[in-house]
């Protein structure tokens, strides 16, 4: 049953969630230590970072519960192309799964309480409120993704959650927790790790297309079409790069900055892919290529941007 459970937490996602993590806490970090060189080993002895991927993991996997509760209950998940789930298939009932996710919620919740206390302290009681806030609308937005009547993913919003949660306020929120302000720079590489993800959700999408439209799954592949939803992706991969070039323009200092461009040369050939893809089930391999990659990428610029 426990190995059931590992399946419907997808665990490939996981590097992808945690992306705006790295990239704002490592900014963060760095904004607060007034030197370049504070070193990799600090960050990682933060528990501020730490508390961060926890919450940020607790929910993607909640809404990795929601989504095969939602997606099975609906009968969505039949015939599709990708890894098996697990209400569907029936190897998790729809109840099960149910108390899963008021569990991971519960559990998510207490972690996200403890980063903020530990983040702002008795002190700082409105940043305290406002994350306590957002903690809650993750939690409903990840559940409301496929589940309910007014599920926002069959109607064509899963996009804008992913780059919204996973993407602005991923890596500005991060950043925040450090530094408790805001810079408007630290948008521009929000808006990279948003747009990557959203790529991640379009292949995704692309894969399904068919299988979505039999059953009234209106994502925005559905909605614009094969041919424009690869247009899609091309605007969504080279946006991010745009962003994040931007960003090393504005804060210049050594070329040294623009390695993270490694990370986008797996990317690119996704790009070639992607446009010559007559197979959608072939798609589903470039889904770990792109998640991966966003996450090398997440890394190379964080380190680049502040310890060179």
């Amino acid at each position: 049953m426990i190995k059931n459970y590992i399946k419907a937490a997808r665990l490939r996602t996981l590097p992808l969630s945690i992306s705006g993590i790295i990239i704002g806490a490592i900014l963060g970090f760095q904004k607060t230590q007034n030197t370049l060189l504070t070193g990799v080993s600090s960050i990682l002895e933060s528990s501020i970072f730490w508390l961060a991927i926890a919450t940020t993991i607790g929910f993607q996997v909640l809404s990795n519960f929601a989504n095969d509760y939602g997606d099975g209950v609906k009968g969505s998940d039949k015939n599709r192309k990708g890894e098996a789930r697990m209400v569907s298939s029936g190897a998790i009932t729809p109840k099960q799964m149910k108390t899963a996710m008021i569990v991971t919620a519960v559990i998510t919740l207490v972690i996200a309480l403890l980063l903020i206390y530990v983040s702002f302290g008795a002190e700082n009681f409105g940043y305290s409120i406002l994350f306590f806030g957002l903690g809650i609308a993750s939690i409903t937005a990840a559940i409301k993704y496929t589940v309910g009547n007014s599920a926002y993913g069959y109607s064509g919003f899963g996009d804008l959650f992913v780059f919204l949660f996973f993407g602005l306020l991923s890596v500005v929120g991060s950043y925040f927790l450090y530094t408790q302000q805001l810079d408007f720079f630290i948008f521009l590489p929000a808006i990279s790790v948003g747009l990557l993800s959203t790529a991640v959700l379009n292949l995704n999408n692309l894969r399904d297309r068919e299988e979505d439209k039999k059953n009234s799954k209106n994502t925005l592949v559905v909605k614009l079409g094969n041919d424009n939803a690869k247009k899609y992706h091309y605007f969504l991969i080279i946006g991010a790069l745009f962003f994040a070039v931007a960003y090393v323009c504005f804060h210049y200092k050594t070329i040294y900055q623009f390695i993270f461009l490694m990370a986008f040369v797996p990317l690119f050939k996704n790009l070639k892919t992607v446009s010559s893809n007559k197979i959608p089930e072939e798609l589903d391999s470039e889904l770990k290529k792109v998640a991966l990659s966003t996450f090398l990428f997440a890394i190379l610029f964080g380190i680049a941007n502040t310890f060179f």
